[in-house]
């Protein structure tokens, strides 16, 4: 007769061992998943704190922000405000989840099916993890630049450095490469570094010598042809911008730049995938946990604890309910792998008209594998979000138009309307769409050198002016000269808004 892996809450160090190894035989043996070697840490709840406070990151520079969300969190935990995560899992290789020493036996079990397993596989077959992270070098970079911001702290003082962070934090989301490029070897990034300084100060001196001659229209066209060529000109990651072109800062502040946006470039994916990867991970949890009870591996008692924690997690609050705020991930993606499982088992007509390519092949598992490799949210609710999950959770399409002064369903549950619903709830996780596209364009090599910036406004969508200015500032400061940011309308090019910003004095010089 099968024995349970545990009775009762209480586990120890053997029985995480024993769970390990029967989730790891449903989960490779059955499901066929692929993973990297796991990492499996009991931390405390302030260490769980911790690792909110510091994006999840196992080893991190420090920074005051990292201490005023630490000292926020943990007065709203112990208020009981807030609940803390069960895990946290790490994109490495290996793959490192940490488990809180609190949980239940039955929890561990299932934080270990979710994150050392479902999010695991995620991580190594999914193309946009593959495309622009490097899971077999972030451990040792986030070692280097941990010793190398602590070294510039004692070098330059930590006043300079926390406001070369703060600038540098400012512009994080606006220093990510939104599609692949040459992938970044992080092992290699730390190894680099003293050669790149020597190699980057005899290079920028260069760029600033090597100014285009000539006089009146012929010059001006010569400058904008060397601002295209050699800086490369429009480009949209500022972050990378600054830290090659910025002719003022030294090589231990280009690094610091290089840092955050490498740290910020990393983080990115899991923007573009929060549906799909915690869809992935709920629902391969959901199978593994299942298959644990009808081997008797769990009790009846320890199913239930999971069974209420696992619907607790999937709750969709409805529009109309206090606590709404849009889709919960968990839900929306664990209802469409659950929904694409029975296309593939059991379709209807209706399945065979909207999802052709999986309707009927009998094969859920790889059929979601071959999924979870090749999709990103938007991608993949435009492509397999169902009218029957529309039908489900209840979603229609309001059309908000600022001119008028209504709101307009303009989706509900017909054919017209299942295709807009899911047209415009893919877009909603479409970061091109989401996010504000601005791009460096132009820098007056021959005059002021002023650095000029571009968003192009979709839909009448401005910045937020006071956010705007601020941003702008750092950009001023870490340019060393004047900045620049024009908002032009993406339809016709029209000027809408214009922000100027000149450096603080003595901002970041050196």
């Amino acid at each position: 007769m099968t024995q349970p892996l545990f009775t009762g809450n209480d586990w120890s160090y053997d029985t995480i061992q024993r769970i390990h190894d029967a989730v790891s035989e449903i989960a490779l043996g059955e499901l066929g998943l692929d993973i990297y070697p796991n990492q499996i840490e009991v931390i405390t709840t302030e260490q769980m704190l911790d690792a909110y406070a510091s994006t999840g990151m196992p080893i991190f520079y420090q920074h005051w922000s990292f201490g005023k969300h630490f000292s926020q969190q943990e007065l709203m935990y112990r208020k009981g405000m807030m609940g803390l995560a069960y895990e946290i899992v790490i994109n490495s290789s290996p793959c490192i989840s940490y488990i809180m020493e609190d949980n239940t036996a039955t929890m561990q079990t299932l934080v270990i099916a979710h994150a050392a397993f479902g999010h695991n596989h995620f991580f190594k077959n999914n193309h946009t993890f593959k495309d622009l992270t490097d899971a077999s070098g972030i451990l040792d970079y986030l070692k280097f630049a941990k010793a190398f911001i602590a070294s510039c702290e004692e070098q330059y003082g930590e006043a300079a450095v926390e406001r070369l962070i703060d600038a540098a934090h400012a512009l994080q989301s606006h220093g990510v490469h939104r599609s692949p490029r040459r992938r970044n070897d992080l092992k290699a990034e730390a190894e680099k570094q003293k050669d790149r300084r020597i190699y980057e100060a005899q290079m920028y001196n260069e760029l600033w010598r090597t100014l285009p001659t000539g006089t009146g229209r012929e010059a001006g066209e010569l400058a904008r042809s060397a601002a295209s060529g050699r800086l490369g000109l429009p480009e949209e990651n500022i972050l990378f911008f600054l830290e090659r072109n910025a002719p003022k800062l030294a090589s231990w502040q280009r690094e610091v730049l290089r840092i955050v946006r490498l740290v910020g470039q990393y983080l990115y994916p899991q923007r573009l995938t929060k549906v799909m990867n915690e869809g992935t991970a709920t629902y391969v949890h959901y199978r593994i946990m299942n298959r644990l009870h009808e081997k008797g591996l769990i009790e009846d008692g320890s199913f239930f604890e999971f069974l209420s924690s696992h619907t607790n997690v999937v709750a969709q609050p409805g529009f109309d309910h206090p606590g709404y705020s849009g889709f919960n991930p968990y839900a929306l993606g664990f209802t469409m792998m659950r929904d694409i499982e029975r296309i593939c088992l059991k379709p209807t007509d209706e399945d065979r008209e909207w999802a052709p390519d999986i309707a009927g092949c009998g094969d859920p598992m790889n059929a979601l594998k071959d999924i979870w490799a090749n999709y990103r949210d938007d991608s993949f609710i435009a492509q397999y979000l169902s009218p029957t999950v529309m039908r489900e959770m209840r979603m229609f399409a309001i059309e908000d138009d600022p001119e008028k002064p209504d709101l307009l369903v303009s989706g509900i549950h017909d054919e017209r309307g299942y295709r807009r619903v899911r047209r415009s709830l893919a877009r909603r996780y479409d970061a091109s769409h989401s996010d504000p596209m601005i791009e460096v364009t132009y820098v007056d090599l021959l005059g002021d050198r002023r650095l000029v910036l571009e968003h192009k406004v979709i839909g009448g969508r401005l910045l937020s002016a006071t956010s705007a200015r601020r941003v702008l500032q750092h950009i001023a400061d870490l340019w060393g000269y004047e900045a620049e940011l024009k908002e032009v309308s993406s339809t016709n090019g029209q000027l809408l808004v214009d922000h100027h910003a000149r450096p603080s004095i003595g901002a970041f010089a050196h």
